[in-house]
């Protein structure tokens, strides 16, 4: 019997994507930062983590190292946009924070990053 591949010690970071409700779009750093945002698109924060990506919004909203964006403005993990990524290791996280925001504005997204 084959054993399962395990997923090593160090591939405990995870990139999340959170839903920012509608009222976002009222504050000015906001707008300014998404001047390409396409009508109908969702408002996110993008961000990473060592913990697992429910906990790390359950914290934001408790107000324990959160962004005032997610405090204030965060519905929902929306998994489908990030799940196929994690595990990885701390710089590959670091890199894929970046770059799923990136990607998720080219494709209309209003995008937050710290």
């Amino acid at each position: 019997m084959a054993t399962p591949l395990r997923t090593p010690r160090s591939h405990h970071y995870h990139v999340y994507v959170v839903e920012l409700s509608d009222e976002v779009w009222n504050v000015g750093r906001f707008r300014k930062a998404n001047p390409d945002w396409q009508l109908g698109k969702p408002f996110v924060y993008v961000g990473m983590t060592g913990l697992d990506p429910d906990v790390r919004f359950d914290k934001h909203k408790a107000g324990i190292q959160s962004n005032v964006f997610v405090r204030k403005w965060g519905v929902r993990l929306l998994p489908a946009l990030y799940t196929m990524y994690n595990p990885m290791p701390y710089e590959g996280a670091r890199d894929m924070e970046v770059e799923l925001g990136i990607a998720l504005r080219e494709a209309g997204y209003g995008v937050w990053q710290a």
